[in-house]
């Protein structure tokens, strides 16, 4: 006799009922397939709960797949948008983002009140929603390559902000993409971009992007700041800092706020 059958046994005739006789456990086993129904049940609920809960992720299926790793700087932004409303205050009212889906932060930017927005889209847009097709129709947002200079005239924009296309440029193209972007804003440029260590290479990101991702440290931005002759806007960062900080707001990625070119 097995000791899990004797242990069934002794706690079935402690329970009041008929001991079975030669040690057998009458109580019916529970199925095996039950373990596995109530796991999946589980995930049921736990997907049911991360796309509708506008707490903890506001209802964004962007947001879950930060949850399994793949961070977008670009739904960083959208989370932001209060913090660099109390750190610009005016300049936030003509925008222009640029970035991969950069359609999700325009739609965003166009439901405030007295902020105009416009979007540059780095890359191919054939599997964009209707939505993003329709803006980009209008006007509102272009498809192009912003390794080369952009069609504006210097200060177009209050604030230019970029999230995750600058990391997929090279040094090369660098040099010549961010004090563009610079020069078409009149207030400053914040660049958001991500961090060493939390992006992996996929071969679905090669094809689009040319190239995996290269997540820089800040040592290494502050020194190609320099080098470009871009000076980080002080003032910016303390009042982005100080509104953070009241909001208990924690960036994923990493934020640098910059001066326009004079």
């Amino acid at each position: 006799m097995s000791r899990r059958s004797s242990k069934h046994s002794r706690r079935y005739g402690e329970s009041g009922g008929i001991g079975a006789p030669f040690g057998f456990n009458s109580q019916p086993r529970s199925s095996p397939y039950l373990p596995i129904a109530l796991i999946l049940l589980g995930a049921v609920f736990l997907f049911a709960y991360l796309y509708s809960s506008p707490g903890q992720f506001g209802g964004n299926k962007q947001a879950f797949n930060r949850v399994q790793g793949d961070f977008s700087c670009t739904v960083e932004v959208q989370e932001a948008l209060p913090i660099l409303k109390k750190a610009y205050g005016d300049s936030m009212h003509k925008i222009l983002h640029i970035g991969p889906n950069t359609c999700s932060v325009v739609s965003h930017l166009l439901k405030e009140e007295e902020t105009e927005a416009w979007g540059v889209e780095p890359y191919d847009i054939e599997e964009a929603d209707g939505n993003c097709k329709a803006l980009v129709r209008r006007g509102i947002v272009r498809v192009a390559d912003i390794k080369f200079p952009l069609p504006y005239r210097p200060k177009s924009f209050s604030l230019v902000i970029v999230s995750d296309a600058v990391d997929y440029l090279s040094p090369r193209y660098l040099n010549k993409t961010i004090p563009d972007l610079a020069r078409v804003s009149a207030d400053g440029l914040v660049i958001f971009t991500g961090l060493p260590g939390q992006h992996r290479a996929k071969v679905a990101e090669v094809t689009k992007f040319g190239r995996a991702a290269k997540l820089r440290s800040s040592t290494w931005w502050v020194r190609f700041f320099l080098q470009t002759s871009l000076e980080e806007n002080e003032a910016a960062i303390k009042k982005f800092q100080q509104a953070a900080k009241k909001s208990s707001y924690h960036p994923n990625c990493q934020i640098f706020h910059l001066k326009s070119f004079n």
